[in-house]
């Protein structure tokens, strides 16, 4: 199993100007520590299970793209892109310009978006839920085109695109991962258009559940089930990545997860991915299903 650091705060690090100097410390101790990735959130406000909606949040692709300018080996995505934030050209133009400039580390990570608050506060559209899920797929459509050699149009019933030409195109397959775990419709797109899913790690018998219905959904629309990459979320308690959680890592490398994304405490994440992601790397990589 990897692990990859999830990073939710950036007010770590003191006033702002501490922000980007901390990035780049903790980005290289990620790499250092031997961590497969590094993801943020794609939020324009605080998220309220993190702190208040006025504390630091950066712009996702931005922080990003200044991320790949400080590391060499780890891979970078949002966990999760809100597909209302963004026309989908233009989505998969800014993950394909990432890709192309991190030398082919760029992750596609999407879901339906959620959190209501900040589209009302900056004027962005909040469609109703099935909307958002009818907007998703479209926007996957949308995604692999542009990375293809096909650039005609695209004809949706939210987005029409009269070419979908994406010059440089991603420098490989980019890999996509959709976060959520709703059965009937967030699954579904996983096994039709996905390379690795992202759960919840609530517990393990959860997990194994959803993981079922993904396999019935890879059946239903013939996919192999073995292709998808499994990953979860950890929300135990942040920062302490001991024995305990080592052995509830083990249940879930049972099950076929191969990632499991943890999100540092409160404070600079530098010295924590020092003194808790490195030991735990190793510890990891010796747990299979």
């Amino acid at each position: 199993m990897e692990i990859n650091v999830h990073l939710v705060r950036f007010d770590g690090w003191g006033g702002a100007d501490g922000i980007a100097p901390g990035l780049v410390r903790t980005a290289r101790a990620v790499e250092a520590a031997g961590a497969e990735g590094l993801t943020v959130m794609d939020h324009w406000f605080q998220i309220p299970a993190a702190g208040p909606a006025g504390d630091p949040m950066l712009e996702g692709y931005t922080t990003l793209a200044f991320l790949a300018g400080s590391t060499t080996r780890a891979t970078l995505g949002l966990l999760v892109t809100g597909v209302t934030y963004r026309h989908p050209g233009l989505l998969a133009k800014t993950v394909a310009t990432l890709d192309v400039l991190s030398g082919g580390r760029a992750v596609l990570g999407i879901g339906a978006a959620w959190y209501e608050r900040e589209h009302r506060g900056l004027g962005v559209p909040f469609p109703p839920l099935a909307e958002r899920f009818e907007r998703l797929e479209e926007t996957l459509q949308v995604c692999r085109q542009m990375w293809s050699d096909d650039d005609g149009p695209f004809c949706g019933t939210h987005y029409q695109l009269e070419e979908t030409l994406c010059s440089p195109r991603p420098l490989r397959r980019l890999p996509v991962l959709i976060g959520g775990q709703g059965e009937r419709k967030t699954l579904r797109l996983v096994a039709r258009y996905a390379d690795a899913c992202n759960l919840f790690a609530s517990s393990p018998e959860v997990v194994r559940g959803k993981l079922a219905v993904l396999r019935r959904h890879c059946d239903d629309v013939g996919r192999p089930y073995d292709e998808l990459r499994k990953t979860i979320l950890y929300v135990g308690a942040h920062g302490s990545l001991d024995e305990g959680f080592l052995r509830e890592m083990s249940s879930y490398a049972a099950l076929g997860v191969e990632t499991v994304h943890v999100m540092p405490p409160a404070g600079p994440p530098e010295a924590w991915v020092e003194e808790r992601v490195a030991p735990a790397v190793g510890r990891l990589a010796q747990l299979s299903g």
